[in-house]
């Protein structure tokens, strides 16, 4: 299947969810995903429409993953120091308050996002809610942060896991978000340590995203930044789904 096809094919189950409830923000959800705007304006509507919070889950929630996150936090464990993960483009997902309730490995998750809305949202939910860790070292934080921008917020070399689940595909299937995808895997690069991994969850087909992030992850003259892999998460829906794996490569002085 090409990937215009898939691009459309998420587009029109995109476009499907939100006729049910926000109609007129078809068109924005379609060709604006990578518009800060866009996503306050939904997350506003979204929330108006129910006194109870319920969390917005792009593509599938945390138990379709937890085997593809929790295993590489315990190889990754540090017994003097909290791993770093990073929640990339959370909106009120589950997925970042999960991996705080349940990784073994103290952790501190920062789940991130340009909307401040849905950050408010997921501060007040988590405060009502009082959500217990695994490890009683582990902590949790929302913060407004364009992904673009990783570097305002962490240092270089300092994030131990950063998990993407669906945030690369929305800035890919927007009219003007390409380039943007692009930088956020150069940042993503930037910010893990050389023993880190950038999860990529997504529908596109491998022969599509494959090529893209191993093309993005080129350095000047060439050099290789990072490796890339790919495993089957699943089907759901009648939807395959996928993880993909991008791992930095030691940074090679000349």
């Amino acid at each position: 299947m090409s990937p215009f096809s898939k691009s459309l094919r998420l587009s029109q189950r995109v476009a499907a969810a939100c006729l049910r409830q926000h109609s007129s923000l078809t068109n924005d959800l379609i060709n604006n995903m990578d518009k800060k705007a866009t996503w306050d304006r939904f997350y506003t509507e979204n929330s108006s429409k129910t006194t109870a919070f319920k969390n917005f889950e792009w593509f599938f929630g945390f138990d379709a993953v937890r085997d593809f996150i929790l295993p590489l936090l315990q190889t990754k464990s540090n017994p003097h120091a909290l791993l770093q993960i990073l929640d990339m483009g959370c909106g009120t997902s589950a997925l970042g308050p999960c991996i705080y309730k349940h990784s073994p490995a103290p952790v501190r998750v920062t789940c991130a996002d340009i909307s401040l809305i849905a950050v408010r949202l997921m501060q007040e939910h988590v405060r009502s809610k009082a959500i217990e860790p695994h490890s009683l070292s582990s902590q949790l934080e929302f913060i407004e942060l364009d992904c673009t921008q990783l570097h305002k917020h962490f240092g270089p070399s300092s994030v131990d896991l950063i998990v993407d689940k669906g945030t690369t595909d929305a800035l890919l299937r927007s009219k003007e978000g390409k380039g943007k995808a692009g930088l956020v895997l150069k940042e993503c690069l930037e910010v893990l340590r050389s023993s880190g991994s950038l999860l990529q969850f997504s529908d596109e087909d491998p022969d599509a995203r494959l090529p893209w992030l191993e093309t993005e992850a080129l350095q000047e003259h060439g050099v290789k930044a990072a490796d890339v892999g790919v495993q089957e998460v699943g089907e759901l829906r009648g939807v395959v789904y996928y993880c993909y794996q991008v791992t930095p490569r030691p940074v090679v002085k000349q």
